[in-house]
Parts: C-alpha cells; sequence; structure tokens
C-alpha cells in the first residue's frame, strides 16, 4: 500500500483517488479551495483532506493540477516536499493544441523538476491517460499501460508499485528527458481527437508480440 496526496480536484484527481482507494493505498485530497477538497473526498470511500501548502501525507505527490500552475503549487509547498516523490501528469500544450509553452528542448516535467526542492524526484506519469478511461479502465482484458520517466530508480519503482495497486501497467520508458517524448504523445492524442477519432475513449498501449 502506498500513501498518496493528491494536489488538485479535477477529473483525472477523482479518477486517480477513486481506482487509489479501489487498490488500497492511502489518499488524502488537497486544493486550494477547500470547500471543493471536501466535497471530492465525500464522494470517496476513505480519502482524507488536507491544508494546501501545508506538508503532504503522501510519500508520493501527484500533481493534477494545469502545467500552467505547476510551478506556483511547488513554491507553495516548498521544502515540505523534500523527499517525497513528485508525479507529474500535465501536458504543457499550448491552448491551440499545436505545440509545447515549455522552453525548447524541455519538457513540462523536468521544469517541475527545476523548481522542486533538493531531495524531491519528479516522475512522468499518467499524461497519456484521458480521465475517463482512467476511471473505467480498458475494454477486455488488455491492460491499460501508463508509460512513466523519471531519474531516480527508486523513485520510479514506488511508482510502479503504487500504478500496479490500480491495476493498470507501469512502463518505463527511461531517464526525466523522456518526458518530452511522452508530451509528445499526449499532443498527438489531441490531434487524433480533434481529427480522426472524435472522442476520448482510446488508449495508446503496447502489444508485447514475443
Amino acid at each position: 500500500m502506498s500513501s498518496i496526496s493528491i494536489i488538485g480536484t479535477g477529473n483525472m484527481a477523482s479518477a486517480l483517488a477513486g481506482r487509489a482507494l479501489a487498490g488500497g493505498n492511502a489518499v488524502e485530497i488537497v486544493g486550494r479551495d477547500p470547500a471543493k477538497a471536501k466535497k471530492l473526498a465525500a464522494v470517496l470511500d476513505g480519502a482524507t483532506v488536507g491544508t494546501a501548502g501545508t506538508t503532504p501525507a503522501g510519500d508520493i505527490v501527484i500533481l493534477t493540477v494545469p502545467y500552467t500552475n505547476a510551478a506556483t503549487v511547488i513554491g507553495e509547498y516548498g521544502d515540505s516536499l523534500r523527499g517525497k516523490v513528485i508525479v507529474d501528469i500535465t501536458n504543457p500544450v499550448t491552448p491551440d493544441f499545436t505545440g509545447f509553452v515549455t522552453p525548447e528542448g524541455s519538457s513540462g516535467a523536468q521544469e517541475i523538476a527545476k523548481a522542486a526542492p533538493a531531495g524531491a524526484h519528479v516522475v512522468k506519469a499518467f499524461n497519456t491517460l484521458f480521465s475517463g478511461v482512467l476511471a473505467t479502465g480498458p475494454a477486455g482484458d488488455r491492460p491499460l499501460d501508463v508509460f512513466i520517466a523519471g531519474d531516480d530508480a527508486q523513485a520510479k519503482a514506488r511508482v510502479s508499485t503504487f500504478i500496479e495497486s490500480l491495476g493498470l501497467r507501469p512502463m518505463d520508458t527511461g531517464q526525466l528527458a523522456m518526458a518530452r517524448a511522452l508530451e509528445n504523445v499526449a499532443l498527438m492524442q489531441l490531434g487524433l481527437v480533434a481529427h480522426s477519432v472524435k472522442h476520448t475513449d482510446f488508449v495508446l498501449g503496447v502489444s508485447i508480440l514475443r
């Protein structure tokens, strides 16, 4: 069992919290709006409510805020995140979904890592899953893959264990620099939504042939 703090109260926060609780994890919901955090926790069986800006209870802290707010949120918590594993699920795409707002050659996860205190380890994960798919799971027997990237092997192992508790399959893609590739995958998915698939009820994954 993992101890998880989810910062944010939107659809991804709800989907992750629901699966985490079902997997036997301890879940804390934290939001800038205490009323929204309490409302979300109230519909989840067993979640607690934390206070924004104070030390998160979870050893793993999941950022489910928009990328544009992520660095500010990290700054608000400061050294209270030291020693934590920070899971970045954001996609730093432009408003027209044609590119990125991050510096050339960098990624949202790498920029968040720069803002994090020493001793915190950022792992990219969940950014290629739509909230509805995450909440309901895959159709049939196909595993739902969660691609991860990070520089610290122990942090990735802890996140992988958490992912497995959700009934999902972690797929390690390498160092944190690979987060840019994962964010490009998410950008491609948005292109599929706009131009061909026309909805978000789909998932990209790995089929291992042998």
